[in-house]
């Protein structure tokens, strides 16, 4: 399967980057024109084989959310996000620039979320059976984030690990084109999760 997905992953990218361009461009410029800093952020995550890469995303929170140097987990009312960020949040568009991620290798359309190193440290200190899905490239879509939600607690994100090892024994490509629908109609008819 590890061909084919990555061939699917790469023509999947290049027609979203395509057809979702406007957007892209138009959640950019409300990001700049809200706070006028950097509207990509870019965040260590740990990947593939367990190998650390940067991840991208568009900004969604004020510029100094970790400026104590303290990683935190966003919290549904979250003082720290801005208000373009909460909207995109939510909707989960502040997705679009791993777009690039998957392009370049680090990450696929479905697969385990990535996460920070110091998260992954707490997790594996409660459960060290984390490591196994190593053995996947992280995703953008998995269902494990449809039926979980971004994550806030260490507990949620066990519970997201459970979930995460289930899909990698029964992972193929017809399971992931169901999350891949799944997520999407989740995200256009507007559900919050």
């Amino acid at each position: 399967m590890r061909y084919p997905k990555r061939l699917f992953d790469i023509i999947g990218a290049l027609v979203a980057l395509a057809v979702f361009a406007i957007p892209i461009v138009i959640i950019y410029i409300f990001i700049r024109l809200e706070d006028h800093g950097p509207a990509i952020y870019c965040q260590e995550r740990i990947g593939y084989k367990g190998r650390p890469f940067m991840l991208y995303k568009f900004r969604s929170m004020s510029e100094d959310a970790e400026d104590d140097g303290n990683p935190r987990l966003c919290e549904s009312d979250d003082d720290r996000l801005t208000r373009t960020g909460r909207f995109i949040r939510s909707h989960h568009l502040d997705e679009f620039p791993q777009l690039w991620n998957i392009l370049r290798g680090d990450m696929s359309f479905v697969g385990p979320r990535p996460e920070r190193k110091f998260f992954i440290d707490k997790i594996v200190e409660r459960d060290p059976r984390y490591t196994k899905l190593y053995a996947l490239r992280p995703g953008i879509f998995s269902m494990a984030t449809l039926k979980n939600g971004y994550t806030d607690t260490i507990d949620k994100m066990l519970c997201r690990m459970e979930m995460d090892l289930d899909y990698l024994e029964h992972r193929s490509m017809a399971t992931d084109l169901r999350i891949i629908g799944m997520t999407t109609w989740a995200i256009v008819s507007g559900k919050q999760f």
